[in-house]
C-alpha cells in the first residue's frame, strides 16, 4: 500500500480476533509511530501494555472507575452483576490494550504541544498497524480522568495525563468506508 492508500482505507476497528499480535511487531507499529513530530523532539509519549493475565488487573480498575463515576451501579442486584460480567468479557476478549500518556506540563502552551505530539504518534501508529494488518481503535473514555484509576495502573494523575487508550488487535470485521465530508466545506479560503 501507499502511505496515501493506508491514510484513506485505515479503520477504526470495534471486533478483534482474540489472536495475540507479536510483541516485536507492536514494538516495531510504535517505533513507525514515533516518528510523529514532536516539540524540541521531545517525544513525550509514553505506553502501558496490558495483555495475557495483566488485562484483568486492567479491566478491573475500568469497573470500579465506572462505578464510582456513577455509570456502573455499585450494587449487588443481578442486572448490574450481569452489566459487569458482560463488560468484563468484552474487554478481555481485546488482545492488547495500551494506555497512551505523557508528562504534564505546567505551562499551558507546552502542555498542548505535547498533547498534540502525542496524538501524532498515536496516528501514526494506526497508520502503521494498518499495514501489518494490525486494527486499532484509539478510545476517549471517562475513567481517564479519575485519579483513582491512574492509582489502579500505577500512574499518578498530578503527573501525567491519559492522552488515550488504544484497543488492538487483528480485525474480526473492518468497517465500511463511511465516506468524508468533501474538504470545500471545511475549507476557507482568505485572499
Amino acid at each position: 500500500m501507499t502511505v496515501l492508500n493506508t491514510i484513506k482505507n485505515r479503520r477504526s476497528i470495534h471486533n478483534f480476533k482474540e489472536e495475540l499480535v507479536d510483541l516485536e511487531m507492536l514494538k516495531e507499529i510504535f517505533t513507525y509511530g514515533s516518528y510523529a513530530p514532536s516539540h524540541y523532539m521531545k517525544e513525550p509519549w509514553e505506553i502501558k501494555l496490558f495483555q495475557e493475565d495483566g488485562k484483568v488487573q486492567f479491566v478491573h480498575a475500568i469497573i470500579e472507575s465506572y462505578q464510582r463515576l456513577g455509570m456502573i451501579r455499585n450494587d449487588e442486584e443481578p442486572k448490574t452483576i450481569k452489566m459487569k460480567d458482560s463488560m468484563k468479557k468484552f474487554l478481555l476478549s481485546i488482545p492488547h490494550h495500551a494506555l497512551i500518556y505523557f508528562q504534564k506540563e505546567a505551562d499551558p502552551v507546552r502542555q498542548e504541544e505535547e498533547y498534540a505530539a502525542v496524538c501524532a504518534f498515536i496516528q501514526n501508529s494506526q497508520l502503521a498497524a494498518w499495514e501489518y494488518g494490525v486494527g486499532m481503535l484509539w478510545t476517549i473514555t471517562p475513567y481517564m480522568q479519575d485519579p483513582e484509576f491512574y492509582r489502579a495502573v500505577d500512574l499518578h494523575a498530578a503527573e501525567v495525563k491519559i492522552a488515550a487508550v488504544m484497543q488492538i488487535g487483528y480485525p474480526k470485521s473492518i468497517p465500511r468506508d463511511k465516506g468524508r465530508t468533501p474538504i470545500e466545506e471545511k475549507l476557507e479560503i482568505i485572499e
